[in-house]
């Protein structure tokens, strides 16, 4: 057992060394000319104070929750809160750090090289710092919890339930893993919300503006809101995602060991008891799953960046590099679950109904579901595909029918992807129980360092692109940065499918473990529909996204319409700006951008934290089980819904302007038509579809944590026991 601790640290420390050569590799790379110079470091600056103010905010709130869970449960849930936020704040400045030193420096190598190979590289090397940061520091943090909480203060061999001076009981250890996650979950929700409205702001009112009523190129260094959008790229698609998926990988990995608990005690209540041996293996087998996937992560990542020769097809090189780390990982879980599981004794009592390969068979069913739900947001969000190249052709009858034809697109793809969750869901379970379900979530999140990577690597082509736009380099140069960017925005759909598919079987992971918290022990894991209070806790969750939606679309609207506002006043009050005789004034578009984004997350932020608890003491643990089912089931909807939609509007938009059409390119009705439809699937793509799976993992986080505590005090318990 200890060389397998010894396995997780090694795995967490060579991701974050991994990631240290990446970035001192690319900080030393050449940034180009003074001009490019001077864009990217206004690019930075901005990136830099906003994510200092929004840091300010995020920090008073989890301080002030890590000493309410301290107060109510125990100190170590408290500090464990601390330390994942910690964990997921550092990965995501750090990320966004790398982003803002990349961009300059991919757009660079495309000046010098001229080879789409090459620039690749860079763009790529500079997403990798982010994906094994993720990772890293995740499972960093996770030992930290295992090793400190776990082992050092005996919280593993703490097998009942503790009761503590205000009555509530609760697992030791279980909770000390959910102040954890959920320290790692607020820092999503933050970055991922705050983030999400400020990119989007700034590429709204330079879109509105510059594109269709100026009539000037995208990042044409004439408008004023380009620093702004390309500062929004860093903020929201790089810290944002990044802090997203930790929080999912966390959230997925800490589910399997809560369970294992649950297991153990539902085991020795039905008279079937599991030996201690066998729950530390159940409990070891998720952390070390997705150390293996890790070190798989790190090879499939040096595949591509110590590749001799490129091949001039971007999307080919990055899947391939996605493709080695999940067959890597598929093939070194077998060894741990051979490892742990191996003539180890009561496994089938635990539902293991193919011995020691079952729960490596769910992980792998969540590695493949993975892959393949990525493969579906491909097929329906990229030009190379008929849906998209169909809703192209629609921009020619004008907006309307590219709305129509795009909210159609984004319905029909949602029944895709549910069926492969749906799937991977009942099969797991057949194989391997409810522990299975979990593994299949860790499963998919196990390659996390990679997927993000590959994300990561879209908006620093983005990013790259508009710097090559500001700085008039020659137009083979924005060709290679187009090039680049177009396969961003499909590696971007295919992150945003995963991160909905992982998220989605995180949340239920996480309502498996919610359902055994509030259950007698011993008691049929059952959650009845028919129950009043379940019932109408499902219906009130099943809004609940698209209140949560419509606050965030809302949001991006008032800070766009400020911007919008702005840009116009300067074009009509600078003389020169359209002719390039004057420059442009971006700090104010930056400001407007960055307190629109503070000003308006906080709200949706704190709702996801609020509602479960608030529900919970009035209702009790019944109306919140509903209400995780219905905000579970709608959330998933919607996120598929909106990411593919919003993604497919985008690159409909960039396959006229790559002349996919004839006679129908930039400046045309088509495009005009196109460039609405894209700007109606912003906000949806980059700021609601990204945004509701951190809502749905949240919510089911956060009632997990403080179901101890309504489960036995709660308004509607009180008026039964007074009145019944």
């Amino acid at each position: 057992m200890n060389v397998l601790i010894i396995l997780v640290i090694f795995a967490a420390l060579l991701a974050l060394a991994f990631a240290a050569f990446n970035y001192m590799t690319v900080e030393h790379m050449e940034e180009g000319t003074e001009t490019m110079k001077e864009i990217a470091a206004a690019i930075r600056v901005g990136a830099n104070a906003f994510i200092a103010y929004e840091y300010k905010v995020l920090y008073t709130v989890v301080v002030i929750v890590a000493v309410i869970l301290a107060l109510v449960t125990s100190w170590h849930a408290g500090v464990a809160l601390l330390i994942g936020s910690i964990m997921s704040g550092c990965a995501g400045l750090v990320g966004m750090k790398i982003a803002t030193l990349s961009n300059v420096r991919v757009s660079n190598k495309a000046r010098k090289s001229k080879d789409i190979g090459e620039t690749v590289k860079v763009a790529f090397r500079g997403g990798s710092v982010m994906g094994l940061c993720v990772a890293g520091c995740a499972l960093l943090g996770l030992f930290l919890v295992y090793v400190i909480f776990g082992i050092g203060m005996g919280q593993l061999s703490m097998l009942e339930a503790h009761t503590n001076a205000l009555g509530i009981s609760y697992l030791p250890f279980a909770m000390t893993l959910s102040g954890y996650a959920l320290g790692c979950s607020m820092v999503a929700m933050f970055n991922r919300v705050g983030g999400g409205i400020y990119t989007k702001a700034a590429d709204m009112g330079a879109d509105l503006v510059g594109k269709t009523e100026a009539h000037i190129p995208e990042d044409d260094p004439r408008n004023p809101a380009t620093i702004a959008d390309n500062v929004g790229d860093n903020v929201g698609d790089v810290a944002g995602l990044g802090s997203d998926l930790l929080e999912s990988f966390i959230g997925a990995v800490s589910s399997g060991m809560i369970l294992a608990y649950h297991l153990f005690l539902s085991a020795a209540a039905n008279g079937h008891a599991m030996a201690d041996d066998l729950l530390r293996r159940l409990i070891l087998f998720p952390m070390v799953f997705v150390s293996v996937g890790l070190i798989a992560c790190c090879l499939g990542i040096a595949s591509l960046l110590f590749k001799k020769s490129m091949s001039s097809n971007p999307h080919k090189d990055l899947n391939s590099a996605t493709y080695v780390a999940a067959g890597l990982t598929i093939v070194l879980g077998f060894f741990v679950s051979l490892g742990l599981f191996g003539g180890a004794e009561g496994i089938r009592e635990v539902g293991f109904s193919l011995g020691f390969v079952s729960p490596w068979i769910s992980a792998t069913i969540g590695v493949l579901a993975g892959v393949i739900i990525g493969m579906i947001a491909e097929f329906y969000t990229s030009d190379d595909y008929r849906p998209t190249r169909l809703l192209a052709k629609a921009s020619l009858e004008g907006p309307a029918l590219t709305i129509t034809q795009g909210l159609s697109l984004g319905m029909r793809s949602c029944l895709a992807p549910c069926v492969v969750l749906a799937l991977g869901i009942i099969i797991s379970y057949q194989i391997s129980g409810m522990y299975g379900v979990s593994m299949s979530a860790m499963g998919m999140l196990s390659f996390v360092a990679v997927t993000v990577s590959v994300d990561t690597y879209g908006p620093i082509s983005d990013n790259a692109g508009g710097i090559s736009e500001m700085s008039g380099l020659e137009p083979e140069v924005r060709r290679i940065t187009d090039t680049l960017d177009s396969v961003g925005n499909t590696t971007a759909a295919i992150g945003k499918g995963f991160a909905i598919g992982s998220g989605a079987l995180a949340a239920l992971a996480l309502m498996i473990s919610y359902l055994y918290s509030y259950n007698e022990v011993g008691t049929p894991l059952e959650l009845n529909m028919m129950d009043a209070m379940i019932l109408a806790g499902a219906i009130a969750g099943a809004a609940l996204p698209y209140l949560f939606s419509g606050m965030l679309i809302e949001a991006v609207a008032k800070a766009a319409r400020k911007m919008v506002d702005e840009v116009r006043r300067q074009f009509r009050e600078i003389p020169g700006i359209l002719e390039g005789k004057a420059k442009p004034d971006y700090k104010t578009c930056i400001e407007i951008s960055s307190m629109g984004a503070i000003g308006e997350m906080k709200v949706p932020s704190l709702m996801a934290i609020i509602v479960p608890v608030a529900t919970g003491f009035i209702f009790g643990p019944k109306f919140v089980g509903g209400l995780l089912i219905g905000s579970t089931i709608s959330g998933i909807m919607i996120a598929i819904f909106t990411g593919n939609s919003g993604g497919a509007w985008d690159n409909a938009k960039k396959y006229i302007e790559s002349g996919g059409i004839s006679g129908h390119g930039k400046g045309t009705p088509a495009h005009d038509a196109a460039v609405v439809g894209d700007t109606v699937g912003d906000p949806l793509k980059d700021t609601v579809g990204p945004c509701m799976d951190i809502f749905i993992k949240i919510m089911s986080t956060v009632s997990l944590v403080s179901v101890s505590v309504f489960s036995q005090y709660n308004l509607a318990s009180l008026i039964t026991h007074l009145f019944g």
